[in-house]
């Protein structure tokens, strides 16, 4: 089983806004640290010869998404928590609106199989409306491939 994590979040501005104009600088070099982390599997792209560019989407204006499979928990967390991708996450508050509801899903997946983005909308739809189950949850309240709390 692979580990899948989808997560949104709300813009201050239009991605071309100055405002965000270092997080978008950040983009290229996160992803090439995303594509080389030890267990990445999988990124969704908005265009292969554009870095900068974000996923199109029908969710909503200001929404950023960000959709992923990796081979484990550890091999996710390491890249989020012990890479230089932390010190851009450390930022977001600069770059995004907070908010009150989750905003990362996590869900296991056959390895080999690529949910659509529509699947990833429903898993963190389910974890807002259900909590944290078997079927979508977080690090915090986490569970393994048998459906077990990890």
């Amino acid at each position: 089983m692979h580990l899948a994590q989808f997560n949104v979040a709300h813009m201050r501005a239009s991605v071309d806004d100055p405002l965000l104009a270092e997080f978008v600088a950040a983009l290229e070099p996160v992803n090439a640290l995303a594509d080389q982390a030890p267990g990445f599997v999988w990124r969704a792209i908005a265009n292969e010869d554009d870095p900068e560019e974000t996923i199109t989407h029908e969710f909503g204006d200001h929404l950023l998404i960000n959709y992923s499979i990796w081979e484990s928990r550890e091999s996710l967390w390491n890249f989020v928590y012990r890479s230089p991708h932390l010190a851009v996450l450390q930022r977001r508050r600069e770059w995004f609106h907070r908010v009150a509801e989750p905003y990362t899903v996590m869900w296991w997946v056959e390895e080999g199989e690529i949910p659509s983005l529509k699947e990833a909308w429903h898993r963190l739809t389910l974890l807002r409306e259900q909590g944290p189950t078997p079927d979508a949850f977080t690090f915090k309240e986490f569970y393994d491939p048998d459906g077990d709390r990890g």
